[in-house]
């Protein structure tokens, strides 16, 4: 069966799949927009246990319990801040996403909702951020995997719209 991709506007701590991915900081103590939002939905109980993981770098990804989330799962992986694209961040931004949906594969996940990691705070060029998403989830999902459908929720209509012309869902 070939895995599905989609994209949608919404709000990823609603999603009803068996993971979310978390943009988060290499504290893995929340922090603002998508982090802040996961852990606030969460509940007090997702701070404590990322409290025990001890961080997380940059392109890695750690996974926790959903708690209070639709969610089982919270893969949380650490986006690269953009610096003009000579810092490796093409390369950690990939890694992110491959290892993020290595992690859902190993713990038997058949749904991911990502976020697009890196392009809030961390100032990451939507459209370059996007097609490196889109390429690295489809390479991902042409190997064995558990993962049955990967959604791309964004955040506004225009990230959506860049999301879907890649997907060619326009």
């Amino acid at each position: 069966m070939t895995a599905r991709i989609e994209a949608l506007q919404g709000d990823i701590t609603s999603q009803a799949v068996d993971a979310i991915v978390n943009a988060a900081n290499t504290t893995l103590l929340g922090g603002g927009g998508v982090d802040g939002a996961i852990h606030r939905a969460a509940g007090p109980e997702l701070l404590e246990e990322c409290r025990t993981i001890g961080g997380c770098p940059t392109g890695e990804a750690r996974i926790t319990k959903g708690y209070r989330l639709p969610a089982t799962y919270v893969i949380h992986t650490v986006g690269p801040v953009w610096g003009g694209g000579h810092r490796r961040e093409p390369e950690l931004l990939r890694n992110c996403y491959v290892n993020s949906l290595a992690l859902a594969a190993t713990h038997g996940v058949r749904s991911v909702a990502f976020p697009s990691i890196s392009t809030g705070a961390y100032r990451y060029p939507i459209h370059q951020a996007a097609k490196l998403a889109v390429e690295a989830v489809r390479e991902c999902l042409r190997q064995p995997t558990t993962v049955e459908l990967v959604r791309f929720v964004c955040f506004s209509a225009g990230d959506l719209e860049v999301y879907r012309r890649i997907l060619g869902q326009a």
